[in-house]
C-alpha cells in the first residue's frame, strides 16, 4: 500500500450524494475515489468512523485515490506512504475489526450435520462479544492473520500486543446493510459487529506484519474493516 487517503464529509451532504448510512452504500460510493476502473479489482481497505452530523473516511489504497465528487475539496486529505514508516519497532494503533469465530451446525448430541448430499453442514460465522475473546482473538491475528487457501498453511500476523500498555476494547456495535439472497434473490437486512481496539503492538516480523497491514485484519473488509490505522511510538 502507497496512499492513505482521509475524507470528511457533512452527513448531510452525504445523503445528498445517495451514500447512505448503509454500509454496503458506503462501500460502493467510495469505489468512486478510483474512477475509471470499472474492471479493477478491489485491492484497498477502507473504514468509516461517524461522529455527530458527520463521516470521516479513511482509505489504504495501492493506488492513488481520487477525491470524489461528494467530498469538499477542503475535506480530502491525502498522503503518500513511505516506506520508512513500516520499519519502527513499535506503534500505537487503531483497529475496527469484525471478528468472528466459525461455529459448525450440531445435532442434539453433539453429533456433525450433513446435508442431503452427504458433506457436511458448512460452519456459520457467527460474533465475538465478551473481552476475553475479544482480547485472545487479536492475540491470534498477531500471530496467524489467516490460511492460506492454496497451500494449506498459517500466514503469519507478524505483530504481539504490548500487554503492559493499556489495550481499549470497545463494546461491539452492529453495522447494517441489504443482502441479496443468493437462491432467491430477495434482499434481506443484515450485519457486521464491529469491535474497536486501540494499544500497542510491537512488530515480530517485519515483512509478515507489512502483509498484514496492506491486506487488513479479520473478516468483512470489503465492509470498512481490518484497516491498521498506525503511528510510530516508543515505549
Amino acid at each position: 500500500m502507497k496512499w492513505l487517503a482521509r475524507l470528511d464529509v457533512e452527513a448531510k451532504t452525504i445523503q445528498e450524494a445517495g451514500v447512505s448510512s448503509d454500509i454496503y452504500s458506503w462501500h460502493k460510493g467510495l469505489w468512486a475515489c478510483f474512477p475509471n476502473q470499472p474492471d479493477a479489482e478491489r485491492d484497498f481497505l477502507t473504514r468509516i468512523d461517524v461522529s455527530e452530523g458527520a463521516f470521516r473516511f479513511w482509505i489504504l489504497a495501492e493506488r492513488e485515490p481520487m477525491r470524489p465528487d461528494w467530498c469538499p475539496p477542503d475535506g480530502f486529505a491525502l498522503k503518500e506512504i513511505s516506506p520508512s514508516f513500516l520499519m519502527h519497532r513499535y506503534y500505537a494503533f487503531d483497529l475496527r475489526a469484525n471478528p468472528v469465530k466459525s461455529v459448525a451446525p450440531r445435532g442434539i448430541d453433539g453429533e456433525p450435520l450433513y446435508r442431503p448430499d452427504g458433506k457436511r453442514m458448512r460452519s456459520k460465522r457467527v460474533p465475538l462479544v465478551k473481552p476475553d475473546d475479544l482480547h485472545q482473538w487479536l492475540i491470534k491475528k498477531g500471530k496467524v492473520r489467516c490460511r492460506d487457501q492454496d497451500t494449506g498453511l498459517d500466514v503469519p500476523g507478524g505483530f504481539q500486543i504490548m500487554e503492559k500498555r493499556p489495550l481499549e476494547i470497545s463494546p461491539m456495535q452492529e453495522s447494517y446493510f441489504r443482502k441479496k439472497d443468493k437462491k432467491n434473490g430477495k434482499k434481506h437486512t443484515a450485519y457486521h459487529g464491529g469491535v474497536q481496539f486501540r494499544g500497542v503492538l510491537e512488530v515480530t516480523d517485519r515483512e509478515a506484519f507489512k502483509q498484514t497491514w496492506q491486506s487488513g485484519i479479520g473478516s468483512a473488509k470489503g465492509f470498512g474493516f481490518g484497516l491498521l490505522l498506525l503511528a510510530p511510538t516508543n515505549l
